[in-house]
């Protein structure tokens, strides 16, 4: 062989040699290296929509229909929320130019929710004409009791001084007027006598009227004025025996009788009794009555009856709740449970609160109505049977320490004598002077 060709053969095996050796192999990535990204695969074209083609249909499982009916029946804070129906836009087949194909929908039932009342105005506020000798007739008793014994502290007084105001400060304790707006009454008294302003018996009678019109004056909107559409929502609240489900039937018969659409809840499920007490009611006056069965929580029977309001098309439901003792903790967290119930089928329900108030009980009703007042957000005041006692001072007490307007007074048995509360002609016949019981 060529000597040469040896050489050369020698110097190519040598060099492979040293290149194998000398190569590095593969290397890890350091820690703060991240590998190349992937390529990405290529999209597979769209299917293109067949004309008329339907979106296909997944049943979607027990659990998330479960689940997903529970979200429209509750909405974002647990409260009913009408289902809105789809659009003709938002169910139109994509069309072909766009080449969409179809997209799934999932089957979920939806739950029912009462339906709001579309554009149904609220009732107008109940009216009455004035009819102070109706007022002067209930207020017999009152005007022939204390306040004409008011009256006869200084009737016939040439000289009226401090120590008259004793007198009168006395007599209207007796007459249920309170510590705190008695004290009112008489500290005008001694102002204006102050500043030489009670020259006779007549200007001390007139101070008074003046006074006591102030005080029942209280700023309040009308009746009812909060509900922006039916159906107006009333739950009736107050303590056993105080005349709430007398009461109930009367307003009903009131807003009957003015063309509404009224249905009563009995909701005064304690008592059997109750409840049979307001169906006698409702055939009485003409208006449907709501009942659950027995045993029912009253909160259920109130959103029940709610919610039948509002998707039957009531213009008024009206509430009548169990007697409360206003010193019994967890019936009147019952009470607020009842009321929560209202608001959960009718946004914004009740729309009033009314507390009835029996006028006979006197100072009593002065306890009543701080306890509800500090418990709800009593809206108002019922004050019955003030043709039943001689004092009758209490509203003047109520108005004056809880700032709460009068809403209706009873003066009688009949169903027309509950009746508006006006501070003008109620003073006006409270303080017509030498009438007694029998005017």
């Amino acid at each position: 062989m060529d000597p040469w060709l040896i050489v050369l053969l020698l110097v190519v095996i040598v060099g492979i040699a040293a290149f194998l050796l000398t190569r590095k192999g593969p290397q890890l990535p350091e820690a703060d290296e991240a590998p190349a990204p992937l390529p990405p695969k290529p999209e597979a074209p769209a299917a293109k929509a067949e004309p008329g083609a339907k979106p296909e249909v997944v049943k979607a499982p027990a659990a998330v229909v479960e689940l997903v009916a529970e979200a429209v029946a509750t909405g974002p804070v647990g409260e009913a929320t009408p289902a809105t129906p789809a659009t003709a836009a938002e169910t139109a087949p994509a069309p072909e130019a766009a080449q969409v194909a179809p997209l799934a929908v999932v089957e979920a039932p939806v739950a029912a929710a009462p339906a709001l009342a579309a554009h149904r105005a609220a009732p107008a506020p109940l009216s009455a004409p004035r009819d102070v000798g109706a007022i002067k007739r209930g207020l017999a008793q009152t005007r022939g009791g204390f306040m004409q014994r008011l009256f006869a502290v200084f009737s016939g007084r040439k000289e009226i001084d401090p120590a008259l105001l004793e007198e009168i400060e006395e007599t209207l304790l007796t007459g249920d007027v309170g510590v705190v707006t008695t004290r009112r009454f008489v500290d005008g008294l001694r102002e204006r006598l102050g500043r030489n302003e009670l020259a006779d018996a007549d200007k001390v009678w007139d101070a008074l009227r003046d006074d006591s019109r102030r005080i029942l004056a209280v700023d309040a909107p009308a009746f009812g004025a909060s509900a922006k559409q039916s159906p107006l929502v009333i739950l009736m609240v107050g303590v056993n025996g105080a005349g709430k489900t007398t009461t109930t039937a009367k307003l009903a018969g009131r807003y009957k009788a003015a063309g509404q659409k009224v249905l009563l809840a009995a909701a005064d499920t304690f008592r059997a009794a109750a409840v049979q007490q307001l169906e006698m009611w409702g055939t009485r006056v003409g208006v449907t009555v709501h009942k659950a069965k027995d045993g029912a929580k009253p909160s259920a029977v109130v959103y029940e009856a709610v919610a039948r309001g509002v998707s039957e098309g009531f213009d008024v439901v009206i509430a009548d709740t169990a007697g409360r003792l206003q010193n019994k903790a967890p019936l009147m967290e019952e009470l607020r449970k009842t009321r929560d119930a209202a608001g959960k089928a009718c946004p914004g329900a009740p729309h009033e609160v009314l507390l009835v108030l029996d006028a006979v009980t006197g100072q009593n009703a002065l306890s009543q109505a701080k306890e509800f007042r500090e418990a709800l957000e009593v809206s108002g005041v019922v004050l019955t049977k003030l043709d039943g006692t001689a004092k009758g001072g209490v509203i003047l007490a109520v108005a004056d320490e809880f700032k709460l307007p009068v809403r209706f007074i009873g003066v009688g048995e009949k169903a027309d004598d509950l009746r508006d509360f006006d501070a003008t002609e109620f003073v006006e016949a409270l303080f017509s002077r030498g009438e007694g019981a029998d005017a």
